[in-house]
């Protein structure tokens, strides 16, 4: 994998960029639609590329793991053949989602081992085991196991959880340069910076991370429950010493606002369910402003969805209609919903990819802060 810094805005840290995989090239700011079992929720993949232009999904390793299997994804050629995608694929560690799903998790110094939410069955991941697994699913950006701790938690827990957390990651670290893909393209590997919201922990993760070399970096642990400003200093801390000639990733974040803000600290690719989860509950992100679709209000209102939308549907369907739909529980609603939802993240972050070539980033951005949080 490689990254080519093309731009960085006169008045900070935004930065446009180039990632360069074996299935593609990502345009940095980029905005990664999330595929947990492989789908993106009522999304057709060929949605994904004509109408939301995605350039980059995600997979889930716990999910795939657990659910198809690892000899079904293997014996179909990696997930890429399997989901039909052949664009770029990020698979996070599924390090959250033990901590998050699994029932008797215990952590010890081999892994984390676990009881399956499906059927109650005991696994074990180990760092080693997670850098295999992800072999198998193909992706072209892999993570490294990691503790992801609750945003609130003390001090001593923290340290606990980030020493454990480097540990595990020089052993994946380790593993991968000992192993090689499965399917014939190339695989990158991601370590991620923990610290919880102790900036002494993430200064001293950041420089661990930055002196192993990574094609590129993750921050992790945010968006877990601490206030937003709180995350906003984080990533500051952070980027001020990971290598700028490398992506950084922001796991997990967020609403258009923190896309925005983080966009504008120097982070480069950022992941979230929210546009396809709000969307399936009636909210719309638009460049004017958030709907609340199911609300009567838009019950006789015939204009387009998004008249000047990134997406088809934006222009296809009108909001009463879509509102008809949510009503009648329609499962075509949160199809319709869930492309626009993602067309607008991509394309928010297309635009603040232009604005930082042009070198007027950070005055859009308090224009279009306004616009995007405001409730219509």
């Amino acid at each position: 994998m490689q990254f080519e810094l093309k731009a960085t805005d006169r008045a900070g840290a935004a930065r446009a960029g180039l990632i360069t995989t074996d299935h593609g090239v990502i345009e940095t700011p980029i905005f990664m639609p999330v595929g947990t079992v492989g789908a993106i929720k009522a999304v057709h993949m060929s949605e994904m590329r004509e109408q939301v232009k995605a350039q980059i999904i995600l997979g889930n390793t716990y999910h795939l793991y657990l659910r198809p299997g690892l000899d079904v994804i293997q014996s179909a050629g990696g997930l890429h053949k399997f989901n039909g995608w052949d664009r770029p694929i990020l698979t996070d560690s599924g390090g959250f989602q033990v901590f998050s799903l699994a029932e008797n998790r215990k952590l010890t110094e081999e892994g984390a081992k676990f009881r399956s939410h499906i059927d109650g069955s005991l696994h074990m991941f180990t760092p080693e085991r997670v850098v295999d697994i992800q072999r198998i699913i193909g992706s072209d950006i892999m993570m490294a196991l990691d503790e992801c701790p609750p945003g609130t938690s003390d001090r001593q827990y923290a340290t606990k959880s980030l020493d454990l957390t480097m540990r595990w990651l020089r052993r994946g670290w380790d593993h991968f340069r000992a192993t090689e893909p499965l399917y014939g393209h190339r695989q990158a590997f991601f370590p991620i910076v923990q610290g919880c919201t102790y900036a002494d922990l993430r200064r001293r993760a950041a420089s661990e991370v930055a002196e192993l070399g990574a094609e590129g970096n993750a921050i992790g642990g945010l968006a877990v429950g601490e206030p937003a400003d709180v995350m906003y200093e984080m990533i500051e801390v952070v980027n001020e010493i990971l290598p700028a000639d490398r992506p950084r990733y922001l796991m997990g974040v967020g609403t258009p606002a923190n896309i925005l803000e983080a966009i504008d600290r120097g982070v480069d690719m950022m992941d979230c369910v929210m546009p396809t989860r709000n969307g399936r509950n009636g909210m719309l992100f638009t460049d004017h402003g958030i709907i609340n679709i199911r609300n009567a209000k838009w019950a006789k209102d015939f204009s387009p969805i998004q008249e000047d939308g990134a997406a088809d549907v934006d222009r296809l369907y009108s909001k009463a209609y879509l509102r008809h739909l949510f009503i009648a529980n329609e499962i075509l609603a949160l199809q319709i919903a869930s492309i626009h939802n993602l067309a607008f993240y991509l394309s928010l972050v297309r635009q603040a990819r232009e604005h930082i070539i042009a070198g007027d980033f950070s005055e859009w951005k308090r224009r279009k802060l306004e616009d995007v949080t405001r409730r219509i």
